[in-house]
């Protein structure tokens, strides 16, 4: 009956298929790019956060945190649909549902999940609240400490990012995998979104933006980009 509340909300053209409700942010760009890149058929249904649309009562059914992307899988786990939330958890779905772009090693797994954890705990949270001070704040908040604060740990996020790639062509070492996902919206918006190039001196980061620019010209990047776009 609750999961009707959503489909009523926003009509299935496929109902078989994945669907998707999310915005074209970083976190929405990551879970698209994913769908991408499997090349799995999915629903794509937009939540216009700027409208607080993720705060109406169908969205918060598959989310209750109220968080966009969320996604409903009608053939999951044992043939039984499946909702999920919260970005990387979709990617680690979505990676073991295809066996797609994950290592299949125990040490690779690891390594993988520690740097999904790396991009959830550290780089979404302290980029977004330093885009939130440079790009929308700065009329609202005139003590100078929370934009320098969350510009320096920007910063030596970045110079993390920077220094792992010098040894490595991806996060993972040489295969594009769903880590890379993860991280390359969040390190796009930097300049795309925030315009904050010159702010965090992003052109010291050569090695970020080498592997930067392999990931984001894949086609699937630039598709995933234009996915849940607000009209």
């Amino acid at each position: 009956m609750h999961l009707q509340l959503v489909k009523d909300r926003w009509p299935a053209q496929h109902p078989g298929r994945i669907q998707l409700y999310s915005m074209n942010t970083p976190n929405g760009i990551k879970v698209a790019l994913a769908l991408e890149e499997m090349h799995l058929p999915y629903d794509a249904h937009t939540v216009d956060i700027t409208e607080g649309e993720q705060f109406c009562e169908a969205f918060r059914i598959i989310n209750p945190n109220s968080k966009i992307p969320a996604l409903i899988d009608p053939e999951g786990p044992d043939d039984h649909p499946l909702s999920l939330m919260e970005s990387c958890a979709i990617l680690r779905y979505l990676a073991e549902k295809t066996g797609e772009f994950t290592p299949l090693d125990k040490a690779g797994k690891s390594a993988c999940e520690q740097w999904l954890f790396f991009q959830t705990g550290h780089i979404g949270p302290m980029f977004g609240q330093f885009g939130h001070f440079f790009k929308f704040a700065q009329n609202d908040c005139q003590d100078p400490y929370p934009l320098e604060r969350y510009r320096k740990e920007t910063q030596r996020l970045l110079h993390v990012i920077d220094n792992h790639l010098q040894r490595h062509d991806y996060m993972l070492g040489e295969s594009y995998s769903i880590v890379d996902m993860a991280i390359a919206p969040w390190v796009d918006c930097l300049e795309q979104f925030y315009d904050a190039g010159q702010i965090l001196e992003l052109q010291r980061f050569e090695t970020t933006n080498r592997w930067l620019t392999q990931c984001t010209k894949r086609p699937a990047y630039q598709r995933a980009k234009e996915v849940c776009a607000p009209a």
